[in-house]
This record gives C-alpha cells, structure tokens and sequence, in this order.
C-alpha cells in the first residue's frame, strides 16, 4: 500500500497557468457543474478501463490528478504511478482551484460553474 506521503503532490498555487496535463477524476455531475477548460475528464472509477485515453496527453510532462478536494485524485494518482505513468496529485483540487481564482467551465451555458 502506498502512503499519502509518497504521492507526488503540487498545490493549485504551484501549478503553471497553461500547458497543464489536467485529469479530472471526478463523478459526471461534478465535472458538469464546472472544470478546468482543456482538463480530461475520466472518473475514478472508470480509469483503468480507460487509462489508455491518456496516451493522447503529452508524455514529457506528468499527468496532474484534481477531484473535489484531494483524496480520489491522491487514490488515483498512486495507482497511475504504479502502472508506469508520471501522475501528480493536485492538492486541495477544485476546491482550491476556484479559490485561487483559476478559471472554471461548466457544462449548462448561462449558470455560473461551481464546485459540487
């Protein structure tokens, strides 16, 4: 079992603003209700039928993991590693995202995005 301690982990504040590898791992309704423009979205639950939609991303820079808050994204991020890719998680996710003022998008044009 890998330990919170050995995840690679970055806070929102840290991350460059563009030309970020993002993967949203969050439920459908989440990711409806707002995101980050140009984050892949593939819930945690079906990443290891479909980690190879991640080949598309570009492979000289580490794949950053976001949910809610942290946890799925840190879960997701160790097991991403273990399968051979360079996956960081992103401290704090969306939440922290929205709180440092980064952009958001969400999928029901004329309500503002937010964090569920």
């Amino acid at each position: 079992m890998v330990s919170p301690a050995d995840i690679p982990t970055v806070a929102v504040r840290d991350l460059p603003k563009d030309g970020v590898a993002l993967l949203d791992v969050r439920e459908d309704d989440e990711w409806a209700a707002g995101h980050a423009p140009g984050a892949k979205h593939i819930p945690m639950g079906e990443l290891p039928a479909r980690v190879g939609e991640l080949d598309d991303l570009p492979d000289d820079q580490p794949v950053y993991v976001i949910c809610r808050s942290g946890g799925r994204s840190a879960r997701a991020a160790a097991w991403l590693n273990a399968s051979g890719w360079d996956a960081v998680n992103v401290a704090g996710g969306m939440g922290s995202w929205k709180q440092e003022g980064r952009p958001m998008v969400g999928d029901h044009p004329g309500v503002e995005p937010e964090v569920l």
